[in-house]
Parts: C-alpha cells; sequence; structure tokens
C-alpha cells in the first residue's frame, strides 16, 4: 500500500521507497523498549521481493542522472539531508532513546557525529580530489603516445545495512550514505528491526531532501526486512553495485558469500568482529596499574560494551604489577551498575556468550557486575587465561558483544608477542607503554600493523574520530576487505572506480580532465600534482 510521504514527526509504520511511503505486505514488527521489554509503536511491515526489484529498478533508473551530478549539487544535498534530522529535534531524540535504551546525551552527540560526517563528505564532494583526475598529454618525445586521461567515477547504486549499535551514525544516513551518496551512487538501505522508528524518520529526512533538491527520486529509498529473505535479495539483485554493512560476522559473511555467488560479484564491505587487544608493557604496568585498570574498565563498559571498539583483551606478561592491575579492575567491575543492552536478543546473547567462556576449563572469572532485575541489562564480566592457551583454542578469539573483557596472562615478552601472531584481524590495537618500554613496543607495531586498521599508544580504542586519516577497518574478520575504511573520508573509495579516456575529443571529455581545469582541480598532469 503506497501513500504520500508523511511530514510529520511520527513514525507511521512506512518505508519509503523513491519518495513513496510504502507499508510492507509482510511479517508485522514493532518498536521494543529494551529498558522494560515492552513493544510500542506502530507496526511496520516487512518488505519481500516486490519492493526489492521497485527500489532497486528506481535506483538504477536514478544512476543514469544523478551520477552526472556536480560535486556542489551532491554537498548540497548532503547538507540538506543534515539539516533536516537536526529539525526533527527532540522528537527524534527520544525516538531514539525509547527504541535503544541510549541515554539522551549519547543520543544527541550521535547525531551530531551524523550531520557532522554528512557535512564532511559535502566538503569532499564540493572540494573534487574524489575524482583523482589523471592527464597524461600526447607530447611526449621521442616517441610520441596516445592523450589518456582518467578519472574516477560512481560505482552504481549501493546496498547499505543499518547498524544495531549506532541507530544514527551506521544506519539509515549514517557514513556508508554519507560517502556513497558523495560518490554519486543512489542508495537502497535496509533498515535496522531494533530502531524502526528512528529509521523512517530519518528515513523521511533524507527523502525530503532528494526531492528538495530536485534530484532523482530513486536516489534514495529505505526499507524493512528480514535478512535472509529482503537483505539477501537486496544484495544479490543484478542492479546493486556494492553493500556497506556493520553487523555481526555470521551475518557479514553471508551477504559477502551471497554477494560473490552472483553471475556478477560485487563488494561488499561488510564491518563485522573485532576483540580489539590491548597490550600493558612492563613499565606502563609498574607505574600505574590501578589508573590503567580504572580507564579500561571505563572503556569496556562504555554504552554496555557494545561500540565496536570496545576494548575485549588485555595482553601482559604475568607479575605483581599485572596482578595489581587485575585486583583493581576486578573492584571497578563489581561496582559497575548494570546497563540496558540495546535489544532482549542482544542482551541474551551476551549472557550466553560469557556463559560459555567462563565454562571453558582453561578460563577464569575475575569479577561480574552486580546482580539486576532489570531486564536485558548488561552485567560486566572479567575473565583470566594463560597465554598457551589463548594460542591454542581459537574459541577465546570470539567477540562477545558486551562489556566483556579477558586478560592473557603471559611468562614473558617472547610469548606476548606469540599472542600477536596468533590473533586474528582487528579493528583496532592498543599499546600501553613508557619510553623504557619502545624497544618492546617498536617491535610490537612491526607484528600488529598486519593485524590491525588502526595502532594506539597510551589510550583506549573506544570513540572513533571521522576525520581524513581515520581508519575503521582491518583484516579479515574484522572486515571483509581490508584495503577500505567505513569511517573518515576514504570511504568514499568503496564507492568509485577509475574510467581513463584516450584520445577523446576535447568537446567530449568529462570536466574533471578537460583543457583548462574548469572545476579547478588538483590533477596529476603527466606526473606532476597541482592545480593545472
Amino acid at each position: 500500500m503506497a501513500t504520500s510521504t508523511a511530514a510529520t514527526a511520527e513514525p507511521t509504520g512506512h518505508m519509503t521507497i523513491a519518495g513513496t511511503a510504502v507499508f510492507g505486505g509482510g511479517e508485522r514488527v514493532r518498536a521494543v523498549d529494551p529498558s522494560t521489554g515492552s513493544a510500542f509503536g506502530p507496526a511496520f511491515g516487512h518488505g519481500g521481493a516486490a519492493e526489492v526489484e521497485r527500489a532497486c529498478a528506481a535506483a538504477e533508473n536514478a544512476f543514469a542522472e544523478y551520477r552526472t551530478s556536480t560535486g556542489e549539487q551532491r554537498a548540497v544535498l548532503l547538507e540538506t539531508i543534515a539539516d533536516n534530522i537536526e529539525a526533527l529535534g527532540d522528537a527524534l531524540v527520544e525516538q531514539v532513546h525509547a527504541e535503544s535504551g541510549l541515554p539522551r546525551t549519547r543520543v544527541t552527540g550521535e547525531r551530531a557525529r551524523t550531520t557532522g560526517q554528512l557535512r564532511l563528505f559535502a566538503e569532499v564532494a564540493r572540494e573534487g580530489s574524489w575524482a583523482g583526475a589523471r592527464i597524461d598529454p600526447a607530447q611526449r618525445t621521442p616517441q610520441p603516445r596516445a592523450d589518456i586521461r582518467q578519472r574516477r567515477i560512481g560505482i552504481g547504486p549501493v546496498a547499505v545495512f543499518g547498524a544495531s549499535n549506532f541507530p544514527l551514525a551506521f544506519s539509515v544516513a549514517g557514513g556508508d550514505t554519507a560517502s556513497a551518496l558523495a560518490a554519486g551512487c543512489p542508495v537502497v538501505v535496509k533498515a535496522h528491526d531494533a530502531h524502526p522508528g528512528t529509521s523512517e524518520l530519518v528515513g523521511r529526512a533524507v527523502t525530503a531532501a532528494v526531492a528538495s533538491c530536485g534530484l532523482p527520486e530513486g536516489t534514495f529509498s529505505m526499507l524493512f526486512g528480514s535478512g535472509p529473505g529482503l537483505g539477501t535479495a537486496l544484495v544479490t539483485d543484478p542492479r546493486i553495485r556494492a553493500v556497506g554493512f556493520t553487523g555481526s560476522r555470521s551475518a557479514g559473511t553471508a551477504l559477502t558469500n551471497a554477494a560473490t555467488g552472483r553471475t556478477h560479484p560485487i563488494p561488499v564491505y561488510a564491518e563485522m568482529s573485532s576483540i580489539n587487544p590491548v597490550f600493558l608493557l612492563p613499565d606502563a604496568l609498574a607505574g600505574g596499574g590501578a589508573q590503567l585498570a580504572t580507564r579500561f574498565v571505563g572503556s569496556l563498559t562504555l554504552g554496555s560494551g557494545q561500540f565496536c571498539t570496545n576494548p575485549g583483551l588485555v595482553v601482559a606478561v604475568d607479575g605483581p604489577e599485572l596482578r595489581t592491575f587485575l585486583d583493581a579492575s576486578a573492584a571497578a567491575i563489581g561496582e559497575t551498575e548494570p546497563t540496558t543492552m540495546l535489544t532482549p536478543a542482544i542482551a541474551r546473547a551476551y549472557d550466553d556468550g560469557v556463559a560459555a567462556l567462563a565454562a571453558r576449563e582453561e578460563v577464569s572469572v575475575l569479577a561480574r557486575g552486580p546482580e539486576t532485575e532489570l531486564p536485558n541489562a548488561c552485567r560486566a564480566a572479567l575473565l583470566a587465561t594463560d597465554a598457551d592457551s589463548f594460542v591454542d583454542d581459537a574459541a577465546l578469539q570470539q567477540e562477545v558483544f558486551g562489556a566483556c573483557g579477558l586478560v592473557v596472562r603471559c611468562r614473558d615478552a617472547a610469548q606476548l608477542r606469540a599472542v600477536v601472531e596468533a590473533l586474528e584481524g582487528q579493528l583496532t590495537a592498543t599499546v600501553h607503554a613508557t619510553e623504557r618500554d619502545h624497544d618492546e613496543a617498536g617491535q610490537l607495531v612491526h607484528a600488529l600493523e598486519p593485524r590491525a586498521g588502526r595502532l594506539l599508544f597510551n589510550g583506549w580504542p573506544t570513540g572513533v574520530e571521522v576525520g581524513h586519516a581515520m581508519v575503521h577497518g582491518g583484516p579479515h574478520p574484522a572486515t571483509s576487505d581490508s584495503k577500505t575504511t567505513s569511517v573518515g573520508t576514504l570511504a568514499i573509495e568503496r564507492f568509485l572506480r577509475p574510467v581513463a579516456y584516450q584520445d577523446v575529443p576535447a568537446a567530449l571529455l568529462p570536466s574533471a580532465v578537460a583543457d583548462g581545469n574548469p572545476d579547478k582541480l588538483w590533477r596529476r598532469v603527466d606526473g606532476a600534482l597541482g592545480e593545472h
């Protein structure tokens, strides 16, 4: 059933396909307040094959026009989306809070991050270096050559999967959507059932921006539906040319397999799993074990441990200094009040994950957060094992999504490096070291570079700055493609591809590589980079 797109600040239960509000005819789902476990608000109808067909056809039709839009047009679109999200005001904050249990201050901060990254990608679109313009002129001696020019263009319609743990920043108008739109790619979002009302409100803000900017309606659509059903149909639709995903390893792997099994495979940029190891070197540990413990527990429990960068693993050489750190960490865990998790399913999975880890013979439980009668609450957990067991048992590297930390005791520095060698790919790796530890730290950095996307010193990995130098990615299973990032301006490159123009008449050249540089871009001409 289709209606005109609603302009109210209240959810109605509709998805949006190419500017039209649509109620799906499939399974009905409702938002759930995780602090009570109670459903509330309107029912949302899941879509299916018909909705995927309609959205993808509209995206393909829109691509022909949208990919020719200027950087200025895309910048205005992204800025208008940011303005529209902010215009939702407290209604959006309350909706996110009710659906996720996240504190209002956290939601307000996440909204600012979301609008900030939209405006950052507007700057990128407007500035134009994403085009990667290169010109090899025909003039060459002694042998002439063809005139060859290169620029990058949008890859085509992109499917984006909203994440459960960031209802705004990694969802309908999050970084994947912002970078794809900046690249000139229409977007079809599969919204997350954990926050359907939030998704509808933001989806309407994007739809309204597309309309007010005079862009083709198929530039944006947002669907509700099951992952194995609608999600797989979306990834395997031949008109979709790339996928952005944040979620579990099992779901990301399934989508990647579906995409690579297509007649014409497409890239899936999936952020999936990371335990974000922290290495405490001897002098740093000796100089402030109790202080490190306080900050570690704060980072571990931030957001109920539901960030993709919470530090789930600590590695150090055993001894009195480590025991001081463990005693202080256990005390802090024991005083950390349980907090509401995002959904009942995530809370159950967390409890099951902690129980499975604690049941292993080589693992001991050092501390748990206080008992609570609150539904869907996260009781922080601190466990420990020895390095031999960790290296021998791959199950000890499995992410427990929530505030669960495992400490690995090593005999010496050589065994600590053996733990590094056994690690899977990670989003982050952190080293705490003083100047006296620098020899060992240098060896660690060399060993960690192939295993992590971001290396930190004397800090904590929670909190991902949105900027030009950030890498939020890493080797499998942290992501499905270690050459990219899902945060920061480099994220736009996931949705671009190069095209070369050989001996094309001047009148037919795209402006990015045209004579006279009408777009005023920095270009590499005959190998030299400059505004020429």
